[in-house]
């Protein structure tokens, strides 16, 4: 079932937007060569604390960390570790904040240092094929027109789309309905209903868009060892468009 969110719940969903925002602005401070995923994962805990939230992963189905920390051919759910990030590695740190219950999830990618040149258009590739799925997410569309956007730019630019890992609606609890794929048909899927609150986080990969799972259970990596990036809002629907609740940039 799709509960749609009142405009009281997305309002208490953008104060917890704001605060992880704020958040992924410090960490793209710290980012550089030595510095390691556990730190960053102690970072936002603190952070968070110290806003008067708490991350929200922490615990969900046993999970240990405030964050997933992915580097490199990792896709996703990665494992904060004491090992040093290096020149040329990309990060993906993905958190979900809960405020006073109100709950807001997004990831960002983030070069180290002087990354190549293929990476910083996977980087490039990826946060554009996000925008370009929330621009689709108006009253009235499809949820396959979101796949669609993302993954026929995604395909046009010579990467690849998830399948495995999609988005999926938020709200009193990290997973709700709907689920939103980042690959689709134009016109196909769910109607898009103002009140619905969900994410939307394309994980776009240098070669094969297929995945492999680590022993720990948790992490997806690609199943050619090249690398993938994520970026992921949560967004609100309005008859007026989409709103995006964890924006950290200037529009």
């Amino acid at each position: 079932m799709i509960i749609l969110k009142s405009d009281r719940e997305i309002a208490g969903m953008k104060k917890a937007g704001e605060i992880l925002a704020a958040c992924h602005r410090e960490i793209a401070k710290l980012i550089k060569p030595g510095i390691s995923s556990w730190e960053i994962d102690q970072f936002v805990e603190n952070f968070l604390l110290e806003h008067g939230a708490t991350p929200e992963q922490k615990g969900y189905q046993g999970y240990q960390y405030a964050t997933c920390a992915s580097i490199n051919d990792e896709i996703c759910h990665g494992f904060p570790r004491q090992e040093p990030l290096k020149d040329g590695d990309i990060v993906t740190v993905d958190m979900v904040v809960n405020y006073n219950g109100y709950l807001a999830d997004s990831a960002w990618s983030y070069g180290v240092g002087e990354i190549s040149e293929e990476n910083k258009q996977l980087l490039l590739v990826t946060k554009e094929a996000l925008y370009r799925g929330i621009e689709q997410a108006q009253v009235g569309n499809r949820i396959g027109d979101i796949g669609y956007a993302i993954q026929s730019y995604a395909e046009s630019e010579g990467f690849s789309v998830v399948r495995n890992f999609i988005g999926h609606g938020i709200g009193a609890v990290i997973h709700e309905k709907p689920d939103i794929p980042h690959f689709g048909i134009k016109g196909k899927g769910g109607r898009i209903k103002e009140g619905m609150v969900f994410t939307i986080e394309p994980m776009i990969n240098v070669g094969s868009w297929d995945s492999k799972m680590d022993n720990n259970g948790w992490t997806a990596r690609t199943i050619d060892g090249k690398n993938s990036a994520q970026y992921e809002h949560t967004i609100a629907i309005t008859k007026d468009g989409p709103i995006i609740l964890t924006e950290q940039e200037e529009q």
